[in-house]
C-alpha cells in the first residue's frame, strides 16, 4: 500500500481522502464482518494488503471481525497424511480424523498467521474459534441433495449453526481488538464440528447486525455463463442460476450463506475479488460498487 500511495502526487493524496469522507461519517462505529479466503490467504503480498486494510479499517472507527477459511492449507495437510480431500455441493466431508487436521490447520496455522500480520501491520487482534466463550454451538449438517430432496448425504463432523452467542465479539470490540473467528464449532456432547467459513461469516454478519458483509473470493464477483461479471443478484436470479449450473460447488454455500445474511437484515452483502490488491478498502470507502452485491429482494 505504502509504494502504491507514493507514486500519487500530494493534491491527489488530499483528494482521495476528500471522497473517503462521506463513507467514514456513514459507517463509523459500525461493525463490519469480513470472509477471508482464496487466494488473498496464499500470496504473501496480498496477505500484507488484507492485514493493512483491516488495520486502516479500525482506525476509520470500522469495527471489523474476520472469518476465515483454509482450503488450501487443508488439502496440504491431508496430502500430507496421504489421505484425500472429497466434497459434496461445496462441502468438505469430514471425518474424525479429517476433523483433527481441520482444527490444527485453522486454528493452530492459519488463525496465528492472520493475527500475526495484522498485529504487524499495526493492529491488535485475537483468535477464536466457535468453542470460545461459547460463541458457535451446532449440530451435525443435514445436507439435502440439491437435485432430489427426497436424498440426504453424510459428510462427516460438517456442522449446522444452531445458536451464536456474540458476547465475546463484543467484548474483544470494546477493548478495541479485532476478532479473527476459526469456522469450528461444537455440538451438545462437546463433539466439534466443521462449519464452512461463508456459513459462518454470513450467521455472525446477522448476529452482530453488521453493516456490511463482505465475502473475498477467486473470481471478481459472482459470474454468469459467458464470464460476465453480475454486479447484482436477487433470490429469484440466484435460484435460476443454481438451477442451470452457473453456481455450483464451492459457490453454493457462500450464497446461500450471503442471501441468508441479506434476508436477515445485514444492509449489505457483497462478493468481491480477494486476488487485487486493497479492493476491500475500494468496496467501502471509494463509494463505488465492486463485485456482486447480493439483495434480498
Amino acid at each position: 500500500m505504502t509504494d502504491t500511495l507514493a507514486a500519487i502526487a500530494p493534491r491527489d493524496h488530499a483528494q482521495l481522502l476528500a471522497q473517503m469522507l462521506p463513507a467514514l461519517r456513514q459507517f463509523r462505529g459500525k461493525t463490519m464482518v469480513v470472509k477471508y479466503g482464496g487466494n488473498a490467504m496464499t500470496d504473501p503480498a496480498l496477505q500484507q494488503a488484507f492485514a493493512e486494510d483491516i488495520v486502516l479499517l479500525q482506525l476509520a472507527g470500522i469495527q471489523p471481525v474476520v472469518v476465515h477459511g483454509g482450503g488450501p492449507q487443508i488439502e496440504a495437510a491431508l496430502k500430507r497424511v496421504g489421505k484425500q480431500g472429497q466434497f459434496i455441493q461445496g462441502m468438505r466431508v469430514t471425518d474424525a480424523e479429517t476433523m483433527q487436521i481441520v482444527q490444527w490447520v485453522l486454528a493452530g496455522e492459519v488463525q496465528a498467521d492472520i493475527v500475526g500480520r495484522i498485529q504487524q501491520a499495526g493492529g491488535r487482534a485475537v483468535g477464536l474459534t466457535g468453542r470460545d466463550g461459547g460463541l458457535i454451538r451446532a449440530q451435525k449438517l443435514r445436507l439435502v441433495d440439491q437435485n432430489d430432496p427426497s436424498l440426504t448425504h453424510d459428510v462427516g463432523q460438517v456442522g449446522d449453526i444452531t445458536a451464536i452467542d456474540i458476547s465475546i465479539i463484543q467484548t474483544l470490540q470494546g477493548a478495541g481488538l479485532i476478532p479473527v473467528v476459526s469456522p469450528v464449532g461444537f455440538g451438545p456432547d462437546n463433539e466439534s464440528y466443521n462449519i464452512n467459513a461463508d456459513v459462518v461469516a454470513a450467521g455472525l454478519a446477522v448476529a452482530l447486525q453488521a453493516e456490511k458483509l463482505l465475502m473475498l473470493s477467486n473470481i471478481p464477483g459472482v459470474l454468469d455463463k459467458q464470464g460476465q461479471l453480475l454486479t447484482e443478484l436477487t433470490p429469484q436470479r440466484i435460484d435460476a442460476l443454481v438451477a442451470d449450473g452457473t453456481i455450483s460447488g464451492g459457490m453454493l454455500p457462500k450464497i446461500a450463506g450471503a442471501l441468508d445474511a441479506a434476508k436477515a437484515g445485514v444492509n449489505a452483502v457483497h462478493i468481491i475479488d480477494g486476488r487485487a490488491p486493497h479492493t476491500m478498502l475500494l468496496e467501502v470507502l471509494s463509494g463505488q460498487a465492486h463485485g456482486t452485491m447480493i439483495r434480498a429482494q
